[in-house]
């Protein structure tokens, strides 16, 4: 098996030695970047599995580099960690808003970062569990195609992350079931991802943006969490 590759933006010299330190340690291939043009320019010519990114770069910045990436159909399924000194609430839901999959505050552990990248690239290469009525979920022109990896609104491809499709996908086999927060994040993310009170609703947010007019399959159940609507009721 080929070994996973990670291309590292960031501008501060002992960070990036240490971030490509512990990730070839760990086994990955492991490019860097010092700054954001030469970051993006890199990502586009490696395409890697992943991208540890910082978000103040010289050049262009964290967050200009997410959105090229992710506006761009080449790169919109590379997954995205930031890892950023800026750690109020504000700034992590813009880097989840925009496209990224975790975002890792410094000063950081390599324990936990390489436990943040690990579960980051078990959700990008994991297969959807089969819904009891098989490999596609169809629903008010929904179309869920597990085998696929891929969902279609009124006939059309629209594109999510890998931690998007898994949210949708697992809301869909159970409609009607009301899940919280916690459920989601342990069911979807993983129970080593980074937890903060807006985490699933930035990424329920964005799947609800992309299904356009069907936006409502997926209702808000106040105080308690989310659920896929059952058309049967």
């Amino acid at each position: 098996m080929s070994k996973k590759t990670i291309v590292v933006v960031e501008d501060e010299v002992d960070i990036r030695e240490v971030l490509i330190y512990n990730m070839e340690r760990e086994g990955y291939q492991v490019f860097g970047a010092a700054d954001g043009v030469k970051g993006l320019k890199m990502i586009q010519e490696k395409n890697p599995d992943l991208v540890l990114l910082d978000l103040m770069l010289p050049g262009l910045d964290g967050l200009q580099i997410c959105k090229q990436l992710k506006d761009s159909s080449a790169t919109q399924q590379i997954p995205i960690v930031m890892v950023s000194a800026r750690s109020s609430e504000s700034d992590i839901v813009l880097g989840l808003e925009l496209g990224a999959d975790d975002y890792v505050t410094k000063p950081f552990s390599p324990r936990e970062l390489l436990a943040r990248v690990r579960a980051v690239l078990r959700r990008q290469s994991d297969s959807p569990v089969e819904s009891s009525t098989g490999r596609l979920i169809n629903c008010e022109g929904v179309i869920i195609d597990a085998r696929r990896h891929e969902v279609k609104v009124d006939g059309l491809v629209v594109n999510l992350t890998a931690t998007e499709f898994k949210l949708i996908h697992y809301l869909a086999q159970h409609p009607g079931w009301v899940f919280t927060r916690d459920q989601l994040m342990g069911k979807v993310m993983g129970q080593d991802n980074f937890v903060i009170d807006r985490n699933i609703d930035v990424h329920i947010q964005a799947v609800r943006k992309k299904l356009g007019s069907h936006r409502d399959l997926i209702e808000t159940i106040r105080g308690i969490g989310y659920r896929f609507k059952n058309l049967n009721e």
